[in-house]
């Protein structure tokens, strides 16, 4: 008790010197007492307020949840995807959040991937790099294995030294925290304080093992295997753990470095529309995509492919979102503002009493002024931003599974126009959902489908099928933004919440307790 105590004061002091509470006074007003507590806890007789005056409260906080590490980062990063709960300029910044620490010894990581892969196997990798990059959760060397006879250069990524035990610890304090906000704020229930940090939990510690990640990659390069320009770099499982991941070196360009590229003779416009038309057909057709499509994690390889890196953050969406997704964005290319209206409908994303002519209406006032604007300044991930706004108005309930999707179209389309300004997103992206909404109604493809459904999802990985079942699970929450109630993690929030509340009740007693013998002695 005294330990998560410690802890929970750790945290809020970490929190009031970030000046956390003015950027939460911005979305929701807290309390005096509150704001008493952590003025108290900012007191401090070293700050140097100096080297921040020109930053703005929001970009004073990501600097502060950089210096404060693992868990504080990926809070951020998850939070940048929820801007339903914190609202959109936070949400902005928050995703500007560098993922970087300094890397811990080679001697270390040595000792890691001897107690992971045994001696044997340890023994067989050669010309163990220093670390070539390192992050809050892990870092990356480059090495040589044997791979059939053949000598093969990796990526090894291993998790940092007892990242999982102070991660779980923290994120404890983090929810007891949680759930005294929302014990004494009443108006923060609604928020979901509790549920949030329970689930960051459950995600990160997917991404702490090691072997989810690998079969995200795995099943990410079953389903790309077959799409010319796009490669997935393969898994070594016999070189991988829960704290080791081995795949292969990327020998390549980072898609940043726009002007090798160019002396290169690639063709940056055509990597502009790939990666785009690439993203779009892995979410709508496969429901499955990388989502963290920033820059420097896009390569191209000496054969003008794409290949992305770090999948620790995928997407996913189901077959029924899937379609209801691609008929909206094509009904506006099609500037068929009905036809969208109806499909809003249909989906049951906006209320069935809701006419059609109104929604279309609404509709019509996003598309049009898109379709008038110069071919740089046209924008799926806005228009997806818009289409939320507007639809708010006519009741339309907030889909967490979609924001993910949205959050990282803005930022493929950010790269595909760095690389070309007037990549135009609509052109691009009509082939990809004409093709599959042609192949959906099919009936041969539909009975291909039911049978594809119908078979067995582990005989892609036979080797690890309860990871698989863990990892599809993390990537449902991921893409959600919410637990089950009929999952295993929803029973394990309930006693979690059980046994906060039963801490809250011996805190009351202890500190009654105290009292009362101050009565007695003093």
């Amino acid at each position: 008790m005294l330990k998560k105590i410690l802890i929970l004061f750790k945290i809020a002091r970490k929190l009031a010197l970030s000046d956390a509470l003015k950027v939460v006074s911005k979305i929701h007003e807290p309390p005096i007492i509150i704001k008493i507590f952590f003025s108290l806890l900012s007191i401090s007789f070293f700050s140097n307020k100096e080297d921040n005056k020109f930053s703005t409260d929001e970009e004073k906080l990501c600097k502060s949840i950089e210096s404060m590490g693992t868990t504080f980062i990926k809070l951020g990063q998850f939070l940048a995807t929820r801007p339903d709960i914190i609202g959109e300029e936070l949400s902005k910044q928050l995703e500007k959040l560098q993922d970087k620490l300094p890397p811990f010894s080679t001697s270390n990581a040595k000792e890691i991937i001897k107690k992971n892969l045994g001696n044997n196997l340890y023994s067989s990798i050669i010309n163990l790099s220093e670390p070539i990059a390192a992050a809050s959760v892990a870092q990356v060397h480059k090495a040589q294995i044997e791979d059939d006879g053949t000598i093969k250069d990796v990526a090894i990524k291993i998790l940092r030294p007892n990242i999982k035990k102070t991660f779980n610890e923290e994120i404890d304090a983090l929810m007891l925290l949680a759930y005294f906000i929302e014990s004494t704020i009443k108006k923060t229930k609604r928020l979901k304080l509790v549920e949030v940090a329970f689930l960051l939990k459950e995600i990160t510690n997917h991404e702490m093992d090691l072997r989810f990640e690998a079969a995200a990659a795995n099943e990410y390069s079953e389903n790309t295997k077959n799409d010319l320009g796009f490669y997935v770099p393969k898994i070594y499982w016999n070189y991988t753990s829960e704290e080791v991941l081995t795949l292969d070196w990327v020998e390549g360009t980072s898609i940043r470095e726009k002007e090798i590229l160019k002396n290169k003779k690639i063709n940056i416009k055509n990597i502009a529309s790939d990666i785009i038309q690439h993203f779009l057909r892995h979410a709508v057709r496969d429901g499955f995509f990388h989502a963290d499509m920033h820059q420097g994690n896009l390569f191209i390889d000496n054969s003008g492919r794409i290949v992305p890196i770090d999948f620790g953050i995928m997407g996913r969406i189901n077959k029924l979102d899937r379609k209801y997704l691609a008929e909206i964005l094509y009904g506006f290319i099609q500037r068929d503002y009905k036809k969208v209206a109806e499909v809003h409908i249909l989906a049951g994303l906006v209320p069935q009493n809701v006419q059609i002519g109104e929604l279309a209406q609404a509709l019509r006032s996003i598309g049009e002024p898109i379709f008038g604007q110069t071919v740089k300044d046209i924008s799926g991930g806005k228009l997806l931003k818009q289409l939320f706004d507007v639809t708010a108005k006519f009741n339309m309930q907030t889909q967490p599974q979609l924001l993910l999707l949205q959050k990282t179209m803005v930022v493929v389309e950010g790269v595909a126009r760095t690389l070309n300004p007037e990549t135009n997103i609509w052109e691009t992206s009509k082939p990809v959902l004409e093709k599959w909404l042609k192949e959906t109604k099919d009936p041969i493809t539909n009975i291909a489908d039911t049978i594809k459904d119908s078979a067995e999802v582990l005989k892609r990985l036979p080797e690890l099928p309860k990871i698989m079942d863990k990892a599809n699970q993390a990537l449902s929450f991921m893409a959600s933004g919410q637990i089950p109630q009929n999952s295993n993690s929803y029973s394990a929030l309930k006693e979690k919440e059980l046994e906060m509340k039963s801490f809250k009740n011996q805190s009351i007693i202890g500190l009654l307790l105290l009292v009362f013998l101050g009565f007695i002695v003093f």
